[in-house]
């Protein structure tokens, strides 16, 4: 299944608007911002972490130019130990590869079992830019909409300042 197709298919479903960009494979964050060079918009970063048995994840959105501070993001969601989730981890909840993770993963998650937070830096910014479960195109969409787009797939999202 198209991975990308899917994105499109419920943004259209929902009526939200999007502007999406094709390029050559984005194989950083650096890399990915010189192909939207322009274009308006805050430049996501999307984090997929866990916590140390692998018992909960969490999908963390902030600008790409901030750094988590995962001392303080684990004092939030109140667990001993929270680290950057494995590929394998990636591919099972998401059926995702490293450097494609984004809220439109999400659509592959039927258990909804993986928490949303974003940094609250960022909520003010009228849209932002994710890759599309692909590295190859960047999708543009204003942040109400984003937030409509996770509470229709079941998701809700936590504001929070990291």
């Amino acid at each position: 299944m198209d991975l990308y197709a899917a994105v499109e298919r419920k943004l259209n479903e929902l009526d939200i608007p999007f502007e999406i960009v094709e390029h050559e494979p984005a194989l950083s964050t650096e890399q990915a911002d010189s192909f939207i060079e322009g274009i308006e918009g805050v430049r996501t970063k999307t984090m997929f972490l866990t916590n140390k048995k692998k018992t909960a994840y969490y999908l963390v959105i902030m600008d790409d130019k901030k750094q988590l501070d995962m001392e303080r993001f684990k004092e939030l969601v109140q667990e001993s130990r929270i680290k950057m989730a494995s590929a394998d981890s990636l591919l099972e909840k998401m059926q995702l590869p490293p450097g494609v993770v984004s809220p439109f993963g999400l659509l592959n998650n039927p258990k909804r079992d993986i928490q949303v937070y974003f940094d609250q830096a960022i909520m003010a910014e009228a849209r932002m830019s994710f890759h599309p479960n692909t590295n190859e195109k960047t999708l543009f969409l204003a942040t109400p909409d984003l937030l409509k787009f996770l509470q229709a797939i079941g998701y809700q999202s936590h504001i929070v300042e990291l």
